[in-house]
Formats: structure tokens, C-alpha cells, sequence
């Protein structure tokens, strides 16, 4: 019997995750997928899991999923009264929540003495005024920099990098209570036989929304058309900002050379990315960039913004893709990628051993020594 066996023979570990979405969510992304994987895996070695989250569309109110209990109250602002209520009517049964904030937390720990985990990815500062008003903006950032930082005190702050950290420790977090753990990815199961395209192909992968910045791939393949007429751009992913970048291609006169896929299979998902010649992650701020470890698991390397702050990390800048700093950057490194075969693949193969440094089930192990710390009373 391992090591780690014998820890969960001591006992079963009752976790409560708060959260505005779940996986199956129409606007689900990176952070959906983290706690979609992690929770599935501490379900599946035995401890009771519990996930609150909002309704939406199709979805059951409490359903069981993969062994863990989902409990669907409100909708996007709902939720999180809705959430502290259903914090409190199960306070006797959990030993370990799990606050996930984006943007703004739950505030669990106002309504319960059981140790709380507070999971962030990303820092909002500069996503607050992308989609709210300058007012509102102000206002979410005061209770997500001063406010969360005080309620959350005592609480261990989990993040997905270290750029993560060094963000909230500047906002006042306390260092020792912070713990690093990485994405995981999922494990390409089925053989990818799709080769390379013939043309120059791109691709972008994630969530339609304003602070994802896909029109300044869209822009790039207007300025590499030029040299390169055969360029194709795939947009995978689905989101309410899917109308404002189609208009946003034809205004720049790319619609020709830009194919939106919406939501895609992960078959098709993989199939896309191991066809494609370099990955685009143009977006304003990432907690990690799921999408460059996907993306270099196949083989291929990524190009993406150094002020996006985790991508720092899932990209070894010269190693396994580029890191810029604006438009022009993006359209350089590119560039370079697309005609130089050989920087390409050499790239693409230190991409490749990268992500296979990162698996869901060390995500997993690792939120499960956390959480049994945590419980123990001896945060990590």
C-alpha cells in the first residue's frame, strides 16, 4: 500500500466547493474544467463531494454526477446568497469548503468555522472595467482587493500559479497563506491522426468573451494575409461575444479566412489544434492558459501576452512559444513560426515535454493534500 493510499484509509474527506458554474455551463472555462476535474477525482477516491453552483439551461436543480452531489441554485448574481444558504444547511455534514472566486468570492467564511479553501486563478483588476461600467468596475474591484483580502484572512488561498500569488500577496494575502498547484490537462486518449495543414494554420482556443481579445488574432491574420494569402484562423469556443467577432472579421475583411467552429468535441478539439501551425492566446489575463498545455501536448507552440500574468509560466518564453507585449509582437512571433519549419517543430517538441509534466490526477493529489491539511489544522 502506497504512502498516499494509507492517507485515505484514515478517513473520508467531506468537501463543499461554492462555485457560479459547473462544467456543463454554456460560458464554462478554464476554472469550470479545474474544479470539474479535481472534484471528479477526489469523488472518485472516496470522499464525499458536493459542488453548489447556478442553473442554466438543460440543467437539473440536484443531479449526481461521477459520484459527486450537484446542488444548482439562482442564476449568475443569485447564486452566491443562494450558495451561503445551502453553506448553512449543510454546515453539519462538511469538513472543508471550498470557496471559488472569480472575481468576487462567496464569502464563506462570514457563515461557517469549518476550514476554508479560497480558490483563485486570476487576479480581475483589469477585467472589472471590460465588462462592467466604470462605477461598477470600481466597486468590484474595492470588495475583490479590500474586502475579500480581509474576510478571507484566515483563510488558505489556492491559486494556479505563481504569478497568482505574488498578486494577492500584493494585495495584502499573507504568503504562507498561499498554495501553488498547477493545472492539470487531460490525457489524449484517443491517437490523434490528424497531421499538420499544408496551409498556414492558426488557432485560438477558449471562451468568447471581450477580455479573451480574439480580435487581435483576428487583426493578425489581417496584416500575415499578405504575405501569407492561404492562412486560416480556427476560433474554437463559444461565448455571447461570438456575434461581435464575426462582425469584427468582416470589418477587417478576413471572414474568408476565419472559421468559427463554437464548442467542438474533444476529438475535434484535438484535432484542430494538432492541425494547426501555432496557437494563439491573445487574452488580457489568464490564471494559467489551459489552452498552451492543450495546444503543446500536440506538438504545437504557442504565442501569447506576457501582461496576462500565468502565462509567464505555461510558456517557456524561446522554448515553447513567444511572449509579447502588443499587436506588433504577436504578428512578429508569429511570422517567424509560420516560415521557419524547423524553429517551428523545435518549438512544438519542447511544448510537447512541457505538458507532459502536468496531469489532472497530481492536480488532484495535490487539492487533496491541501484539503486534509486543512482539515487536520495544519495548512501547508
Amino acid at each position: 500500500m502506497t504512502a498516499r493510499t494509507d492517507d485515505r484509509a484514515r478517513g473520508r474527506l467531506r468537501v463543499l466547493f461554492l462555485s457560479w458554474r459547473d462544467q456543463g455551463h454554456p460560458e464554462a472555462g478554464g476554472a469550470e474544467a479545474f474544479l470539474d476535474r479535481v472534484s471528479r477525482h477526489l469523488a472518485g477516491w472516496g470522499h464525499d463531494v458536493t459542488v453548489v453552483t447556478a442553473r442554466y439551461p438543460g440543467a437539473a436543480a440536484d443531479e449526481v454526477l461521477d459520484s459527486r452531489r450537484f446542488l444548482r441554485r439562482g442564476g449568475r448574481f443569485s447564486v452566491y446568497p443562494l450558495g451561503l444558504l445551502q453553506l448553512l444547511r449543510h454546515r453539519r455534514s462538511v469538513d472543508v469548503v471550498v470557496d471559488v472566486q472569480n472575481g468576487i468570492p462567496f464569502w464563506s467564511p462570514l457563515v461557517t468555522r469549518r476550514p476554508v479553501v479560497n480558490l483563485v486563478h486570476h487576479v480581475h483588476r483589469e477585467q472589472w472595467p471590460e465588462v462592467f461600467g466604470p462605477v461598477r468596475a470600481r466597486f468590484g474591484w474595492w470588495l475583490e482587493s479590500r474586502v475579500a483580502t480581509r474576510v478571507y484572512s484566515r483563510a488558505q488561498h489556492l491559486v494556479v500559479s505563481a504569478a497568482t500569488r505574488d498578486e494577492l500577496v500584493g494585495l495584502g494575502v499573507d504568503f504562507g497563506r498561499t498554495t501553488v498547484v498547477y493545472s492539470g490537462r487531460d490525457q489524449v486518449v484517443e491517437p490523434v491522426t490528424t497531421e499538420c495543414s499544408d496551409e498556414p494554420s492558426l488557432v485560438v482556443l477558449g471562451r468568447l468573451v471581450p477580455h479573451k481579445r480574439v480580435e487581435l488574432a483576428l487583426q493578425a491574420v489581417a496584416e500575415l494575409r499578405h504575405r501569407h494569402p492561404g492562412i486560416v484562423l480556427h476560433v474554437v469556443g463559444h461565448g455571447y461575444w461570438h456575434d461581435e467577432l464575426v462582425a469584427c472579421a468582416e470589418r477587417l475583411g478576413v471572414s474568408d479566412a476565419v472559421r468559427f467552429h463554437g464548442f467542438v468535441a474533444d476529438e475535434e478539439k484535438n484535432a484542430l489544434l494538432a492541425s494547426a501551425w501555432v496557437n494563439l492566446l491573445p487574452s488580457l489575463k489568464e490564471g494559467w492558459g489551459l489552452a498552451i498545455v492543450e495546444a503543446g501536448a500536440l506538438g504545437v507552440p504557442s504565442v501569447a501576452f506576457r501582461e496576462a500574468s500565468g502565462t509567464t509560466e505555461s510558456v517557456l518564453d524561446g522554448r515553447t512559444g513567444y511572449l509579447v507585449d502588443d499587436l506588433a509582437g504577436l504578428v512578429a512571433a508569429t511570422e517567424a513560426l509560420l516560415v521557419d519549419p524547423v524553429l517551428r517543430k523545435e518549438l512544438g517538441e519542447a511544448a510537447r515535454e512541457f505538458a507532459e509534466g502536468f496531469s489532472w490526477e497530481a492536480t488532484g493529489a495535490a487539492v487533496e493534500a491541501l484539503l486534509r491539511s486543512m482539515v487536520a489544522g495544519r495548512p501547508d
